[in-house]
């Protein structure tokens, strides 16, 4: 029997449809190239500053044996420190993408609360599989707990963010970060976050083929990361966050995905475990809403609505 898709907000069907075969669901490693080329374009746009920011690159101690990681750091230019402080990763389906790539988001948020922006560049699979892209995270982590007062920031007041890839490697920053003791995140917001290798729940077979990454993009990037363990026994949580058998512990988490994406429903049980592991965790299902649909029609009600929710537990969170 074959799975219905649900429906797709109205405002995001029209747009889905303008895009027309310019926007595929699916991903394979012959698009590799094509992929990182098309976000390489999109980061040479430029960041919508207004000298609201200043910004800096800085170069970081990586792993042990690693190479250093690239740091894009955005303070307000206007607002008193010590600032919390975005802790941004990039998505970009794990294998594509710089620390510009969907940073725009966490500069409103920025703007609008005063904080200070720090956003991680890893190294991509399939090049560098699993633990190299969240390793890079979690040395950029710690660099920036470490010298928070130096970039106008409050150590303290570190909230981890990310989307998509960057939304699953979110999740297992905090994991990684709780289990090594390291700096504690006061949040972590995770939007339509990359959580399962499995890629076999209801949601990812109703997509297959329909609206923005489906499950063959999916297996696509999974592969790139894990190799031929995707899926298999043994997967590490710190890859791949749905696999985690302990969720106690964590800071509070913020979770968003589309009724109408791959993604759905292993959100759907990880803000549930989160519940059931005693911890605190915010969880919206945007109705009709595809992957990414807040950033690929901005202007739609849902996508407003959605950003807003954001805003608004961030304000939350850091009034608390």
């Amino acid at each position: 029997m074959s799975l219905v898709p649900p429906p797709f907000d109205r405002e995001l069907a029209a747009a889905l449809e303008r895009y027309g075969d310019a926007l595929s669901p699916g991903f394979s490693p012959a698009d590799l190239d094509a992929v990182r080329q098309q976000g390489a374009a999109v980061a040479a746009l430029g960041l919508p500053l207004d000298g609201a920011f200043e910004t800096e690159d800085r170069t970081v101690p990586g792993p042990a044996g690693a190479p250093d990681v690239s740091l894009l750091v955005c303070r307000p230019t206007a607002a008193p420190a010590p600032l919390p402080v975005i802790y941004h990763v990039h998505g970009g389906g794990l294998v594509a993408g710089t620390n510009r790539a969907g940073v725009t988001e966490p500069l409103a948020w920025a703007r609008e609360l005063g904080a200070v922006v720090v956003s991680v560049e890893y190294r991509l699979a399939p090049e560098h599989p699993h633990p190299a892209p969240v390793e890079d995270a979690y040395a950029g982590l710690l660099w920036t707990a470490r010298h928070a007062r130096e970039i106008g920031g409050d150590p303290d007041r570190i909230v981890v963010a990310g989307a998509s890839a960057g939304g699953g490697l979110t999740a297992a920053l905090a994991l990684l970060t709780r289990d090594r003791r390291g700096p504690r995140p006061l949040g972590q917001l995770l939007m339509c976050p990359m959580l399962d290798d499995r890629n076999d729940t209801v949601s990812s077979r109703q997509m297959a083929g329909v609206g923005v990454w489906d499950r063959t993009a999916n297996e696509t990037a999974w592969t790139a990361l894990l190799g031929d363990r995707r899926g298999g026994p043994g997967v590490s949580p710190y890859a791949a966050p749905a696999r985690a058998t302990d969720l106690a512990g964590l800071p509070p988490a913020f979770l968003d995905v589309g009724s109408a994406e791959t993604f759905r429903d292993e959100v759907v049980a990880y803000a549930s475990r989160i519940w059931q592991a005693g911890g605190v965790a915010e969880l919206h299902v945007w109705p009709g809403g595809c992957h990414g649909f807040d950033a690929l029609v901005p202007e739609a009600t849902l996508s407003r609505t959605a950003r807003a929710a954001r805003v608004e537990w961030l304000r939350r969170l850091l009034a608390g």
